[in-house]
């Protein structure tokens, strides 16, 4: 039988504190479960820093609170660059039975004007984009075949790339084989919560997003196996996902571009079968050359919102801006940047 990730996570988390929390957990929530969960190993959010990284100098990051098609469009000529090659436009396919996830009628036009395949790679959680053909199925019934060639990159094979120097997590990072047939990428991501991570952006679709199957489970486990689920260290998942951000866009150095919108700003991710309701109303779109920059501008609006409390409680509780400290760390990218209305 076949699983969302919700209730994928739901077993893990039962799993890992039955022995402490026996059978009153069934009942729990899934958020209760993970704080529970982390309690029990120990684990405390570190010091959130929520002040504001806007300032006079630093990478540009456009901004419109305009989300259409065209604006989007604008949003990618501001950034002056041209995508070598053949370019790979990475989404979020959305887990079938969610309704969040990007409109492909949005990204069509900048999509087709670049001539850009979409690329994906499987989950790792079940569902119904855990395989090739199921994913593909998924693809096709959310509307991205008809707007470009689908590639589900770790559909046949995986390859390994290198981990960034100053790696503390992760040994490698392993991504879908066809990662290699492009030589830039256009990274579309839907800024939104996560109930794993606490927010999910530039950095989530670089990371998570790239990895195949087994570079998913290596991720979450902090570096530790590529063979099982293992998500014991909160600290360390949010520093694989920063090292695995690094090593994919140190592959392809300046060929890669970032756009990110902030629209149905639910705490859930897309690969939520069934995702929470926003409760705030829709920013607006965001576009960069610095994936660090690009996910602290959305967090730094997220904090400027007036209807963003829960939103802000899944992204402290589970210690996401951790994920830009380590990448900023690591040289990927700066959190500091200038925000350029368009």
């Amino acid at each position: 039988m076949k699983q969302s990730r919700r209730n994928f996570l739901r077993g893990s988390l039962l799993a890992a504190g039955a022995a402490a929390v026996g059978a009153t957990a069934q009942a729990k929530t899934f958020d209760e479960q993970w704080r529970e969960a982390r309690r029990q190993r120990g684990w405390v959010p570190g010091p959130i820093d929520r002040a504001s990284h806007a300032r006079a100098e630093g990478p540009a990051v456009y901004f419109t609170p305009e989300i259409t098609p065209q604006s989007l469009c604008r949003a990618y000529a501001a950034l002056g660059i041209t995508l070598p090659g053949k370019v790979g436009a990475k989404v979020s396919t959305g887990e079938p039975g969610g309704h969040h996830f990007l409109d492909p009628q949005l990204v069509k036009p900048l999509v087709q004007q670049l001539d850009a395949n979409i690329v994906e790679c499987n989950t790792a959680y079940g569902g119904r984009r855990s395989t090739l053909h199921d994913h593909i199925r998924a693809a096709l019934e959310h509307g991205w075949c008809d707007i470009a060639t689908v590639d589900i990159m770790d559909g046949i094979a995986t390859m390994e790339l290198p981990a960034p120097a100053g790696a503390k997590r992760l040994p490698r990072n392993i991504v879908g084989s066809h990662f290699r047939d492009y030589a830039s990428f256009l990274v579309l991501s839907h800024f939104k919560g996560h109930a794993m991570g606490g927010f999910g952006g530039a950095l989530k679709n670089l990371s998570i997003g790239f990895a195949s199957r087994n570079g998913k489970l290596l991720i979450h486990s902090g570096g530790i196996t590529d063979q099982t689920w293992l998500d014991d260290d909160q600290t360390a998942f949010l520093e694989a996902m920063a090292e695995a951000a690094t090593a994919v866009c140190q592959a392809r150095p300046g060929k890669m571009a970032f756009l990110n919108v902030m629209n149905h700003l639910s705490v859930d991710c897309d690969c939520d079968a069934h995702p929470s309701t926003p409760t705030m109303a829709n920013i607006g779109l965001l576009a960069s050359l610095d994936p660090v920059a690009i996910d602290q501008a959305c967090v730094d609006l997220v904090y400027a919102a007036h209807d963003s409390a829960e939103l802000i409680e899944r992204m402290e509780s589970r210690y996401g801006i951790h994920i830009l400290e380590h990448a900023e760390a690591l040289g990927l990218g700066s959190r500091n940047y200038r925000l350029i209305p368009l």
